[in-house]
């Protein structure tokens, strides 16, 4: 795999996609690409006490890849900033480029 994609991976299970969380930042949104192993960085304005960063970062996915909440599930990282999340029934090109996109537009604030 490319090594400026290896932050998301397609399998059997489905699209899963390796984060880096900063909780209680003042509003939620993608930061970037960061890190090795790779990541994507996300800032989420929820602070990280009994899941609330946790459920804004899974609503926050919800809505930006439109997708119902019952497809995203978090696979490791429930207690710490490093996460793998899960995507069940989509494809790797459809969310790589929203992520991309959000990136994108983020960067020219």
């Amino acid at each position: 795999m490319k090594k400026e994609t290896h932050w998301i991976q397609s399998s059997a299970k489905g699209i899963s996609l390796r984060l880096k969380i900063q909780p209680q930042a003042s509003h939620t949104q993608i930061v970037g690409l960061q890190g090795d192993p790779l990541r994507l960085k996300i800032r989420v304005a929820a602070p990280p006490v009994e899941g609330k960063a946790n459920e804004e970062l899974l609503q926050f996915l919800k809505k930006l890849l439109k997708l119902p909440i019952s497809q995203i599930k978090i696979l490791r990282g429930e207690t710490s900033a490093s996460k793998d999340i899960l995507f069940i029934k989509d494809s790797i090109e459809r969310i790589e480029t929203i992520i991309q996109e959000e990136i994108s537009k983020n960067q020219k604030k």
